[in-house]
């Protein structure tokens, strides 16, 4: 039971990620702003977005490849993953951007990454 959890936790982050993923490479400037910092680039400046939409999809594009090919170990891919989100309240909280989009957002969807790791190497 407790590896269907951590499958079903997988899941919906990695498809959670590549929809989030898909809106910061259409410059959506919603999404953007609801990261957490005090400000988002300006116009001239949105590419940055999109550098951000690459590696969501990506990151949630990886997981899905390991349930297929590797899904023993899919408990480490998700354990190293969980280092994105806790990076990214890092930012935010360094940069004096948003505490509640910090922890709420990024730390607990690191939680979440962690415990679906744990699940799933059990």
């Amino acid at each position: 039971m407790a590896h269907l959890i951590g499958l079903a936790l997988t899941w919906i982050g990695a498809l959670g990620i590549i929809g989030i993923g898909l809106a910061y490479l259409t410059k959506n400037e919603k999404n953007a702003a609801g990261f957490g910092l005090r400000t988002y680039p300006s116009e001239d400046a949105r590419g940055w977005w999109q550098v951000k939409g690459v590696r969501d999809v990506t990151s949630g594009i990886a997981p899905i490849v390991w349930i297929f090919l590797a899904p023993a170990q899919l408990g480490w891919l998700m354990l190293v993953l969980a280092i994105i989100p806790t990076g990214d309240a890092a930012i935010v909280l360094s940069n004096r951007g948003s505490t509640t989009s910090a922890l709420a957002i990024h730390g607990l969807t690191s939680v979440a990454m962690v415990v679906a790791a744990v699940l799933l190497l059990v």
